[in-house]
Formats: structure tokens, C-alpha cells, sequence
């Protein structure tokens, strides 16, 4: 047990998860205080030596309260799979907001760092694929608020219930004969689930590589059809095995997700990384923290034994009510020396305009914002900015109102403008609206209209920026 980690508070992000659950063992073992935050948690449960926090980490406020008292933030988080009914948005959009909103909560909270499980980068990183790029904004969104970060850079995780491991386990087990095409020959070090879990929590207990990356893998490097053929032989299973030159990605994406019953918003991403060599830049704080790393094929075989440590138990709450939820989210460009309380400003001036003759904005006391059919005074949308939870960097608007929302709101339904990296960047967002019309109507009308219109704003902005229009902002009435 490490002195260093014994009786301080340790929030892990994505607790519930393969990588959560055997940090939070590993955790407790050192002696820390460990809250684990999830979803679709049991809210106040104390389990296993785990306080368990239910937390959406799209709502800033709940990562605000899951953090409190924090000293070390694990982040273990991927945004691969929608979390409403619609979502309109990128997985590097998402991901891009969870980190914002973890960074900014560790700062409000004053935690002393950041550890984050990220994916090994190519030395050539001209042309990353989407998956490995937004794990690199990541890296940087989360060290933007001031919080040091210290980036663990792995690749395939090896490991019982592990997604990566266990797509590849099913690929083996379920096909007699396969033909790999050419990323198939791509390098790969993949880690075993207890070395990189034993690095995260090391690289604390020592107090090293603080605001710094470091790359961890087992101690050879394989070639994806050669970690088929590890898997082969710990499986005691002779798949026959051709390699061809060729091999549309989309065939890939598709074969993978019908053989592993695996989501192709989760397979797609993956594949697409798989162009890019997946290996350990430099291993050296790897070996000094005393970690060497388990040989493949013998992480193959206690994988597949299963014969995992006692882990935390999940204790997993009721799940939130079924409603006709959407997401959206934008990514607009900025004007220089401008901010995202600006930019929700210009919105709701630039509106009437872009949507000039049919939609006027009338500002009312108490910073509300009622969005009217013009010459009929029907009103579609009321919006209530929040003094209280915004800042420069970030506007937050309630929907509150409005024949367009459900009539008794979800109070959670909000409009957010935030600037992120730096103030490099603008995301509009839509989080939990709950719309009135019926769900089909409402996907061939309104949700269509509001793509459209963030669309023609991000141009407006894009204009502004370049000095070829003039800004619509004028000064926010009441709150």
C-alpha cells in the first residue's frame, strides 16, 4: 500500500466500466477513498468499498457535484454510443463536451489532477483517423481549465468482458475461415488490463509524469492477423486464415459487427484506427514505475480464464424514464477576441434575420427569450438564460416555454453555447429537449429546421469573422 494515495479522494469517471471496475479494485487496495460515477448507478450506494454517484457528464452541474472534495480525477470515458433517443451529433463532438465539462468541474472543485486512459498515437499524425484525433482533443480539452493532466496512452486492452478483446474472441470462435485484408498487417501492442490499471495507479502513487503522456504496451509488438492467431491457438481453434490485398473498410465494419453482435457506432471508429501502427512510442516510465507488462499470449490465456481479482460490484439504480429525449450538437467557428456568451447573444439576434419573415424574438425581463411566429405572436420556444450557471466561456439557456416543448419540461431541456480548447472553438448544444410533437412529425420537421438553422448560423458566424458581414449582437435585456 502506497502512503501517497491512502485516505484521499479518488473520482473515477466510467467506474461502472471493464477499465473502472479493476481501477477502483486497485484503488481501494492503495488505501484511497474512491467514488465511482456513472449513469445508471444506484445515487448514494456504498458498495464494496466504492461510493457510487450517479452523474449524467453531459450536465456540467452533476460533474460539479460528483467531483466534490476531489484530489485525483481518473477519465475513462468514450462517447461511442447515443444516450438519447435522437442524437445529432459526432462522437468527437460529444466527447469533446464530456471533457470540457470534467475539466471544468476539476477546476471549480480545485482537484490536483487528471488521469486520463487515452489510445496510443502514430508518430506520423498528419492523417489520424477521426477515433485517434478526438482522443488527442480530449488530451487537450481536459488540460485546458488548469488542472495538470497526465494522458496513459494504450491500445488494445486484453482482458475478460473487455469490448476490443472480446470482439476479437467472437471474430475466432465463430468463423471457420477468415480472409484479412490489408490492416490486418498493421502493428499492434496491446496491454494487459491489469498493467495498464497498475500504471494509472502508480504514476499517482509516485507522483511522476505529472502534465505529461506516456505510452504503455506489452513487451512485443504484433500484427493484427498475429493476434488473431494468438487467439487461435489460446482458444485451441484452427480457423483457416488467407490474406487478400484488398478489403473495403465499410465490408470490414459490416462482417465484424454481424459476427460480434457488436454496434457498428462502436465497431466503425475502432476500424477505422486500425490503418495507423498502434505502438508504444516509448515504454520508459512504463519500466520504471516496475510495470514490464505481461507477454501477449499469456494475457490471452488469463483473459480467457477469467480469473479476474474481486471487483467492485456495480450497484445499478432504477433507469431514467423512457421520453422522446434529443441531443444535438454543433460545432461553429468563432470570431476571434469573441466568447460563447457573445455568440448566444448574436444568436438570438441573428435569428429574426435568418429566419426573416417568419420568426421574430421578442427579450423579456428576467433574461427570457421568446422565440414567436412573426404577425401571429405564437410562441415556439421560450429560453431563460442562466446568469447563475454561465460565464464568458459558457451560456446556458432553460427551455422553459413554448409550443414546440412538451408542456411540463424535463427542467433538464437547455440550450448551451461554450467555447473549448482554448477558446479555439465553439459548440452549440442541445441537451435532454423534450419536443411536443409527435416523435415522427417532430424528426421530419423540427429536428430537420434546427440542423438547417445552426448550419446558416455557423456561416453567419464564419462571415462575421472575416469582416464580410457585420455582427447582429445587441445588448441582453434583464437577467
Amino acid at each position: 500500500m502506497s502512503d501517497s494515495l491512502k485516505g484521499r479522494r479518488v473520482v473515477v469517471a466510467g467506474a461502472s466500466g471493464f477499465v473502472g471496475r479493476w481501477l477502483c479494485a486497485a484503488l481501494i487496495a492503495e488505501g484511497a477513498e474512491v467514488v465511482g460515477l456513472g449513469r445508471s448507478v444506484k445515487d448514494g450506494a456504498h458498495q464494496d468499498g466504492v461510493s457510487w454517484k450517479r452523474c449524467d457528464l453531459f450536465s456540467l452541474l452533476d460533474c460539479e457535484r460528483g467531483l466534490e472534495g476531489a484530489d485525483i480525477v481518473y477519465y475513462l470515458v468514450h462517447s461511442m454510443m447515443p444516450s438519447t433517443r435522437l442524437t445529432q451529433a459526432t462522437f468527437e463532438d460529444m466527447d469533446l463536451i464530456l471533457a470540457d465539462n470534467m475539466a471544468r468541474a476539476a477546476a471549480f472543485v480545485g482537484a490536483k489532477r487528471i488521469i486520463y486512459l487515452g489510445g496510443l498515437i502514430p508518430t506520423d499524425q498528419d492523417q489520424l483517423s477521426r477515433h485517434l484525433s478526438s482522443r488527442l482533443e480530449v488530451e487537450a480539452a481536459l488540460g485546458a481549465h488548469g488542472v495538470p493532466v497526465t494522458p496513459v496512452r494504450a491500445g488494445l486492452v486484453l482482458g475478460p468482458r473487455g469490448s476490443s478483446f472480446d470482439m476479437l474472441r467472437l471474430l475466432v470462435e465463430r468463423l471457420p475461415g477468415m480472409v484479412l485484408p490489408p490492416w490486418t498487417r498493421t502493428p499492434t501492442q496491446p496491454i494487459w488490463i491489469g498493467d495498464v490499471v497498475q500504471v494509472m495507479v502508480r504514476v499517482v502513487a509516485q507522483n511522476v509524469a505529472l502534465g505529461e503522456s506516456l505510452d504503455v504496451g506489452a513487451p512485443q509488438v504484433l500484427r493484427y492477423r498475429e493476434l488473431i492467431e494468438e487467439m487461435a491457438v489460446a482458444l485451441n481453434a484452427q480457423p483457416r486464415i488467407m490474406d487478400i490485398p484488398f478489403g473495403p473498410k465499410a465490408l470490414s465494419k459490416l462482417w465484424v459487427s454481424l459476427v460480434t453482435g457488436t454496434s457498428r457506432d462502436l465497431v466503425a471508429p475502432l476500424i477505422d484506427s486500425l490503418d495507423h501502427p498502434m505502438v508504444a512510442r516509448n515504454r520508459d516510465v512504463q519500466l520504471a514505475l516496475g510495470v514490464p507488462g505481461v507477454p501477449v499470449s499469456q494475457a490471452m490465456t488469463r483473459a480467457l480464464a477469467d480469473n479476474e481479482p474481486p471487483l467492485p460490484t456495480v450497484p445499478r439504480g432504477a433507469r431514467p424514464e423512457q421520453v422522446n429525449t434529443v441531443r444535438s450538437v454543433q460545432r461553429l467557428p468563432l470570431p476571434e477576441d469573441q466568447n460563447a456568451d457573445w455568440a448566444a447573444q448574436e444568436y438570438t439576434a441573428w435569428m429574426p434575420r435568418g429566419l426573416w419573415p417568419f420568426l421574430k424574438v421578442v427579450q423579456e425581463d428576467d433574461g427570457i427569450s421568446s422565440f414567436r411566429v412573426a404577425g401571429l405572436g405564437v410562441e415556439l420556444l421560450r429560453l431563460r438564460y442562466s446568469k447563475s450557471r454561465s460565464s464568458p466561456s459558457r451560456a446556458l439557456l432553460y427551455v422553459v416555454g413554448g409550443l414546440l416543448a412538451v408542456k411540463q419540461p424535463t427542467k433538464r431541456g437547455r440550450l448551451e453555447l461554450r467555447s473549448a480548447l482554448n477558446d479555439r472553438t465553439l459548440l452549440a448544444a442541445i441537451h435532454d429537449f423534450e419536443p411536443s410533437l409527435p416523435w415522427y412529425l417532430y424528426l421530419s420537421t423540427q429536428a430537420l429546421v434546427h440542423l438547417a438553422v445552426m448550419n446558416v448560423f455557423g456561416w453567419h458566424l464564419k462571415d462575421v469573422a472575416n469582416g464580410q458581414v457585420p455582427s447582429a449582437q445587441h445588448p441582453r435585456n434583464g437577467e
